[in-house]
C-alpha cells in the first residue's frame, strides 16, 4: 500500500501493512502511543507487529514489557502469525521482560531498574508496554502515588531514553461512539489509536481510528483492520477518505470503440479514456455480454482488462462467455484479462476497494467492468454510494475506462435507475437496456439518454444477443414465429415509455402536408381557434345526432 509523506520530519514506520498510510508514513519517532479497544479486538496483536516489523525490516531492537502473558504465550502466539520471536531473542533484536507492577512502581524512582537497565542494554527504540489496567488497579489501591503520576514518571523516562513506546489499555465498557471516557493515559500520551469490533449482520467488522496524534497529520475516520494467520495486521484506509493523488483532474480527448459498432455511433463517437458508463438494465438484458465485448474489444487495442464481479463466480462467466463466442478464457490465459470475484455476503467495502487498486496497479489495467452496483447497494447499502463515487474518482485520475452495471427493479421500462445509490450523477455515459412487448413477443431495446461530452444518438434501437454478442439491428423487419408480423421500433411510437404504439401512415402524411385530420380537432398550423358558443354546441350535436 503506497505511503505518503506529508512533512519534512522523520518518521518511525510502524511497518503495519496500511497503518503507516493514514498516518501519512509512520510515528512521530519518540512519540507515546496508547492502543484501546474492548478485548479481542488486536490491541496485543499490534503491539507486537510493531516490534517484529521494526527488528527484521528497520533493524531496530524491540522490547516487550508485560504484566499478565507469559514468555512462552507471547511467543506461541507471534508464532501463529509467523513470527520467530524465540529467534529474535537469540539474535539479540527482541527483548521479552515479564514484570509486576509492584516491581514497576519500584523501578520509576530507580534509573538504574530492570526496565530501563534492558532498554539501554539492548540499544531498543521500540518500547511495547502490553496492558496498563494492571497498574491502573495496583496504583488505585496504593496512597503514595497517584496512577497519573506514575504514569507521567515513566512517560518522561522513556522519552529520556528516545524510545517510541506503545501502550495498550482495555475499555471496559463500550459507549455509543466506542471511546473509554475521561482516563488519564488519553491525555498523557501523544497518540490515540482506537480498536473496535462492531456487529456487521452476523459477522463482525473490526476497525480502527487515529482519535488524536499530537504533531503529526492522519486520516481521520474509521479505517478496517483484518489479523490474518500467517500475515499479520491488515488495515485498509476507508475508501473515500484517502488523500488525492493530484489536485488536478487528467482529461483525455482519445476515444475509442466500445466493442459494439452502432453503440458507437449512438454514444456520439465511443468513449473518452477515463470516462463511466453506466449499463442499466433488468436482468437478462445483457448488461454483463456488453461488458465482456468491452473488455475484449479494449484486449484487441492493447489495453489490460479487469472483471470485478459480485453476481457470478469466475468459471459461470467464463463458460456463459464461451457458450456466446466470447473467449475470455484464453485472454486470461494470456494475462490480458484478470477477474476479481468477491463473495457480496461479507463483503469488506475498504479490503474490495484496495484489492482493485492492487490489481489495477500492478497490471496496468485501462478497463474495468464492475459487475454489478447493484450487488454492492444490497450488501452495503451504507456505505454503496460512497464507495461508487470513490470508484469513478480512482478511475478517472488515472484514465481508465470503466463500465458499471446495474440491475433495474423493474421489468418493462425504467422509472429510476436506483432509490439509493443514485450513479446516475456521477458517470459520463448512460445506456439503457429494456424490454419492449409487441405483439406477444419481449424484444430488446436500446437507448442512450446521456453522455458527456458528446452529442448522442437518442432515438431508441432494437438489439438481439447472438454469436459474438449484443447485435443492435437496423431499421428493418425481424424475421420471427409470432402470428403477428413483427414491424422495426421505427413503425412505433412510446417504445421507450412502455406503450408502444403504433404508427399510421395516413395520419403521418396528413400532418406533414399540412391538413386537417377527417373527423379531427386538431387545427392546421396557425389556425385561430374560436371559442365555441352555446349555439354552436348545439349545431355541433344535432350534427352528431
Amino acid at each position: 500500500m503506497p505511503v505518503e509523506n506529508h512533512l519534512s520530519n522523520p518518521y518511525l514506520p510502524t511497518g503495519i501493512s496500511g497503518l503507516d498510510s493514514i498516518l501519512y508514513g509512520g510515528l512521530l519517532e519518540g512519540n507515546v502511543i496508547l492502543l484501546e479497544g474492548l478485548p479481542g479486538t488486536g490491541k496485543t496483536t499490534i503491539g507486537m507487529e510493531f516490534l517484529y516489523r521494526g527488528a527484521t525490516q528497520f533493524n531496530e531492537c524491540g522490547l516487550i514489557v508485560s504484566f499478565e502473558m507469559s514468555r512462552s504465550k507471547i511467543i506461541r502466539d507471534a508464532a501463529g502469525l509467523g513470527w520467530d520471536f524465540e529467534r529474535l531473542e537469540k539474535e539479540g533484536k527482541l527483548k521479552i521482560v515479564i514484570l509486576t507492577p509492584e516491581v514497576l512502581a519500584e523501578e520509576l524512582g530507580n534509573p538504574d531498574g530492570t526496565l530501563f537497565r534492558e532498554i539501554r542494554t539492548t540499544n531498543a527504540k521500540r518500547v511495547f508496554v502490553d496492558g496498563l489496567l494492571p497498574l491502573k488497579h495496583y496504583y488505585s489501591n496504593t496512597k503514595s502515588i497517584s496512577f497519573r503520576e506514575a504514569l507521567h514518571s515513566l512517560i518522561t523516562k522513556l522519552h529520556a531514553l528516545k524510545v517510541t513506546a506503545l501502550f495498550t489499555t482495555e475499555i471496559l465498557s463500550a459507549s455509543p461512539l466506542g471511546e473509554s471516557g475521561t482516563n488519564h493515559e488519553q491525555y498523557l500520551c501523544d497518540t490515540i489509536i482506537t480498536l473496535r469490533n462492531q456487529a456487521q449482520r452476523r459477522s463482525v467488522h473490526r476497525s480502527i481510528e487515529i482519535s488524536k496524534s499530537r504533531g503529526q497529520a492522519y486520516i481521520g475516520g474509521r479505517h478496517s483492520l483484518k489479523i490474518e494467520p500467517g500475515v499479520g495486521v491488515q488495515v485498509y484506509p476507508r475508501i473515500y477518505a484517502r488523500p488525492n493523488v493530484s489536485a488536478i483532474q487528467p482529461t483525455s480527448n482519445t476515444r475509442s470503440t466500445v466493442g459494439i459498432p452502432v453503440l458507437d455511433s449512438m454514444l456520439g463517437g465511443g468513449i473518452y479514456d477515463g470516462s463511466v458508463t453506466l449499463m442499466v438494465g433488468i436482468s437478462g438484458t445483457g448488461k454483463t455480454v456488453a461488458g465482456m465485448q468491452f473488455l475484449m474489444e479494449g484486449i484487441k487495442l492493447g489495453k489490460k482488462a479487469l472483471l470485478v464481479t459480485l453476481d457470478e463466480h469466475t468459471d459461470q462467466i467464463l463458460r456463459n462467455a464461451t457458450s456466446l463466442g466470447i473467449d475470455l478464457q484464453a485472454a486470461r490465459d494470456k494475462g490480458d484479462l484478470i477477474v476479481l470475484f468477491d463473495s457480496p455476503l461479507e463483503l469488506d467495502i475498504d479490503e474490495h476497494f484496495y484489492r482493485i487498486q492492487e490489481i489495477v496497479e500492478k497490471n496496468n489495467i485501462e478497463r474495468v467492468v464492475i459487475d454489478s452496483l447493484a450487488a454492492y447497494e444490497s450488501s452495503q447499502l451504507e456505505e454503496s454510494y460512497d464507495f461508487t463515487i470513490a470508484l469513478a474518482a480512482y478511475f478517472k485520475q488515472n484514465l481508465i475506462a470503466a463500465m458499471f452495471n446495474f440491475e433495474c427493479p423493474e421489468l418493462l421500462g425504467v422509472s429510476q435507475i436506483s432509490d439509493k445509490l443514485k450513479a446516475s450523477a456521477i458517470v459520463d455515459n448512460i445506456v439503457l437496456l429494456n424490454y419492449v412487448e409487441i405483439s406477444t413477443l419481449l424484444r430488446r431495446a436500446i437507448t442512450v439518454p446521456k453522455a458527456r461530452g458528446s452529442k448522442p444518438d437518442q432515438r431508441t434501437r432494437e438489439y438481439v444477443i447472438q454469436q459474438g454478442g449484443i447485435c443492435l439491428l437496423e431499421d428493418k423487419s425481424v424475421d420471427d414465429i409470432a402470428q403477428v408480423p413483427q414491424l422495426p421500433f421505427s413503425a412505433y411510437y412510446g417504445v421507450l415509455a412502455r406503450s408502444p404504439t403504433r404508427k399510421s401512415p395516413i395520419i403521418e402524411e396528413t400532418l406533414a402536408s399540412g391538413k386537417n385530420l377527417p373527423h379531427s380537432r386538431i387545427p392546421k398550423p396557425g389556425a385561430k381557434i374560436k371559442p365555441k358558443t352555446r349555439a354552436s354546441k348545439e349545431k355541433s350535436i344535432r350534427a352528431r345526432n
